[in-house]
């Protein structure tokens, strides 16, 4: 006795795989449940393409944003060591940015960071819409410009687990781009170790995509004011359950 496996058709692959029996209907594949279970089933979408780190080194996806490689050392029966930067060298030394503080943060597994946003600086005698363009569309590379000392750019590095970081641009006059991307942590080397920096205006959002607890480090190019860290759409950092979960579970309780 033997079976045939086929590959699945681009059809079947983007809406979900799932079998039939042998003289039953497809569409009745699922009599043997309850009605309100066959009404709450879905099919999974496996035909969305997750974007990794290291396609958009070097890409600068949003106006401000740099991705760019780490190298880590994998030390055998030991451990690993990695480098954030050094001054002066690499990409921050290029766009002239050096943290003022640094900060760790532990993410449970499971949890995500909101997003959240640093309101940008505008000078005197001009507006957000013409600043922005002169910064990132006419004088893309003239970084001296860049007030990093009055605005809060973050730098980050990811020590353990694996990240997806969700960015959107929110920058008055700039096209709304968004990214969103999968980073791994020291602890698994390869092209994916990478750092990001984050300009002020563009809102960012975290979460612990994988079973182990992330660790990052980050240097930021002012030191922590609370009242400079805008919220948005955070209410998932709150520890319930998903609103869809509880409406399952209390549907017989009416």
């Amino acid at each position: 006795m033997f079976f045939i496996i086929q590959p699945l058709t681009s059809e079947v692959a983007g809406r979900g795989f799932h079998a039939t029996v042998p003289g039953m209907p497809e569409n009745d594949l699922w009599k043997a449940l309850s009605p309100a279970a066959r009404s709450a089933l879905a099919t999974r979408d496996y035909s969305t393409k997750m974007i990794e780190a290291r396609e958009l080194v070097g890409q600068s996806p949003i106006p401000g944003v740099e991705v760019f490689h780490r190298r880590i050392f994998q030390q055998r029966y030991r451990g690993h060591f990695g480098e954030f930067g050094r001054r002066g060298e690499g990409l921050l030394g290029k766009i002239g940015m050096w943290p003022n503080q640094w900060a760790t943060a532990l993410m449970y597994s499971g949890t995500s960071k909101g997003f959240h946003i640093h309101p940008p600086h505008i000078p005197e005698g001009t507006t957000p819409e013409a600043w922005f363009q002169r910064l990132f569309v006419q004088e893309p590379e003239n970084y001296a410009l860049r007030p990093y000392p009055l605005e809060q750019w973050d730098c980050m590095f990811f020590i353990s687990g694996i990240a997806e970081m969700f960015l959107i641009d929110e920058r008055a006059g700039m096209p709304r781009k968004k990214v969103r991307f999968i980073i791994e942590g020291d602890d698994m080397p390869g092209p994916n170790n990478v750092g990001v920096v984050i300009p002020a205006g563009v809102a960012h959002a975290i979460r612990c995509a994988s079973s182990k607890d992330l660790i990052m480090v980050y240097g930021t190019s002012t030191t922590f004011v609370p009242e400079n860290e805008g919220r948005i759409e955070h209410a998932i950092e709150t520890p319930l359950a998903p609103p869809d979960w509880e409406a399952y579970w209390k549907r017989d309780e009416a």
